[in-house]
């Protein structure tokens, strides 16, 4: 089965032809993508804290041990 691709220039020209319901529903449908974005990111960047917090608790664990 072959699928249909448009491009961001094909899919912007036809923007103006849908009705104010449909191009409210891209608008959410868009604006649904970005905050899921945001929220990963978000949870990425804690876990990478997270991460970094650990290793330096473990890396002074390992300093103690030495001692």
């Amino acid at each position: 089965m072959n699928e249909a691709t448009m491009s961001t220039s094909e899919i912007l020209e036809q923007l103006p032809k849908l009705s104010r319901k449909e191009r409210r529903e891209i608008l959410n449908r868009l604006i649904e993508l970005d905050e899921d974005a945001e929220i990963l990111e978000e949870r990425r960047r804690l876990a990478d804290a997270s991460f970094l917090m650990l290793d330096a608790m473990e890396a002074e664990d390992a300093e103690r041990e030495t001692r």
